[in-house]
């Protein structure tokens, strides 16, 4: 198999997919020539076949990216680290929607959006006029990072972009089912004069190439998005060396609408807190709660914008909203959960089948789904769909809604819905999660941190909380007096 393969796709666009890893500047044969499959989740073709990596090809990437940092990158200054991060965030705007083509080719998403920001001080610290201390942050060295399907580049950005802007170099692991645009974006580190060794990507399957990654000796820090259960064999693998770690993990965010909301916006956020995406991101406020005076307008308003407003179809129409989801593996446990939503009682109040529309039963197409009248104990309500699948039940008062949100597990995000501020901030203290939305939903800032607390993760990403999570404090004593 070659390094690259031409593509045409379904928009006109054409252009060369690399298919190697991307270790020292360079696209290279995995060792053992071992491939995975791109499958088009629109169709469930293959598009193509790249390099899976192995163990052999880790400890390749983690040496190169070891050399780059001791040989001047982790002594690069501020100054130049920013002008390459620059320069490349221009090849990234230069070449958006290619880069967006690509993606929703590979993960069946309809729309994209890539964002970043850094910064970054120490400390002096004066308490004694004999004695002099004082902080300087320093980058780990080498991060392994392992990022999720669902947002390729997104996540790439987030986590690249502090990570070199602290001064680490980087071995980054995309998901075995959306490897392209990952791959795609690689040449671009090169060709704006990243140093080899300094960014590295290697595509290839979690039980091999993410576990290789994240129990590596020679691994500074891990971090990592993506489901529960998988942040927890990373968090024990990271032992290996005590390495820092940074997880992302999943969520089950709800959204709670008091009998004083707007209505009608309370609705439209409501919509776009679950199906943006296929409903597979880990913020999706998947659980809605809605105050019983106003329950039965909201749920009949909500089926029918979602039903009016959500069309499904191919991820280059223009008019479409809800893709396929990405992997038959993803679109057979939607359908299972849809399955056990039924069963456990809850009331179907719109789609809850695959789509048989003969232009999409081909591909991974799920029926925007609305469950009314779930209980606390229904399985749908408390464990992690990530599809377009929401449950909607009521609650009596405040109390009763802060209960029911922090029933689960997980604390990633919550949605509040009130025209009263003090209210509404009163709820946002005592929900348990690691952001919340006040009148909107999803609608983060790459200003602002993002992470979540239980089940749902340890650190945070983006701004500043995000790149310090990327430097190790440390404390410098220095004595001004003489010893007696």
């Amino acid at each position: 198999m070659s390094l690259s393969y031409e593509v045409s796709l379904p928009d006109g666009t054409k252009f060369s997919q690399p298919a190697g890893l991307f270790i020292n500047n360079e696209y290279v044969k995995s060792k053992s020539g071992k491939t995975l499959d791109s499958i088009n989740p629109g169709t469930g073709e293959v598009n193509g076949h790249v390099y899976a990596a192995q163990e052999e090809d880790v400890d390749i990437a983690v040496a190169a990216a070891r050399e780059a940092f001791n040989k001047g990158w982790k002594k690069s200054s501020g100054v130049d680290r920013a002008n390459l991060l620059f320069a490349f965030a221009k090849e990234l705007k230069d070449n958006r929607d290619l880069l967006g083509s690509i993606e929703a080719w590979d993960s069946g998403k309809t729309k994209i959006k890539m964002q970043s920001t850094i910064s970054m001080s120490g400390k002096v610290i004066q308490h004694d006029p004999l004695k002099l201390a004082y902080t300087v942050h320093e980058p780990f060295g080498v991060c392994g990072q392992i990022i999720p399907w669902n947002y390729p580049l997104a996540m790439a950005a987030w986590k690249l972009a502090p990570a070199l802007a602290a001064g680490n170099t980087v071995v980054l692991k995309s998901s075995e089912i959306t490897p392209l645009s990952i791959l795609y974006l690689a040449q671009f580190f090169k060709k704006v004069g990243f140093p080899p060794g300094v960014v590295n990507f290697i595509s290839g399957y979690g039980a091999v190439a993410g576990k290789a990654l994240a129990e590596h000796l020679d691994v500074d820090k891990i971090a990592f998005t993506g489901s529960t259960a998988t942040g927890r064999v990373i968090q024990k693998l990271a032992t290996s060396n005590l390495k820092a770690v940074t997880l992302e993990c999943g969520g089950k965010s709800p959204l709670i609408v008091r009998k004083d909301a707007d209505l009608e916006q309370a609705v439209k956020w409501a919509a776009v807190g679950i199906m943006s995406n296929q409903g597979q991101i880990c913020t999706s406020t998947s659980r809605i709660y809605v105050q019983q005076e106003v329950y039965d307008e909201f749920v009949t308003k909500f089926a029918k914008h979602v039903e009016e407003e959500y069309k499904q179809g191919h991820v280059f129409e223009s008019d479409a909203v809800v893709g396929p989801q990405v992997s038959q593996q993803q679109y057979d446990k939607i359908l299972s959960y849809i399955d056990i939503g039924k069963k456990e009682g809850a009331r179907l109040v719109l789609g809850g089948e695959k789509n048989t529309d003969p232009k999409l039963k081909d591909g991974y197409f799920i029926k925007p789904t609305i469950f009314a009248d779930v209980k606390p104990t229904h399985r749908i309500v408390n464990e992690e769909i990530f599809g377009p699948v929401v449950s909607v039940g009521k609650f009596v008062d405040d109390d009763e809604a802060i209960k029911y949100a922090n029933q689960t597990e997980y604390g990633l995000g919550a949605a509040i819905f009130t025209k009263d501020i003090t209210v509404a901030h009163t709820m946002a203290s005592d929900v348990q999660a690691g952001m919340v939305w006040i009148n909107s939903s999803n609608d983060s800032d790459v200003h602002i941190p993002f992470g979540g607390v239980k089940m749902s993760g340890i650190g945070r990403e983006l701004g500043e909380y995000g790149l310090n999570m990327y430097t190790q404090a440390k404390a410098i004593h220095v004595n001004l007096g003489s010893m007696l």
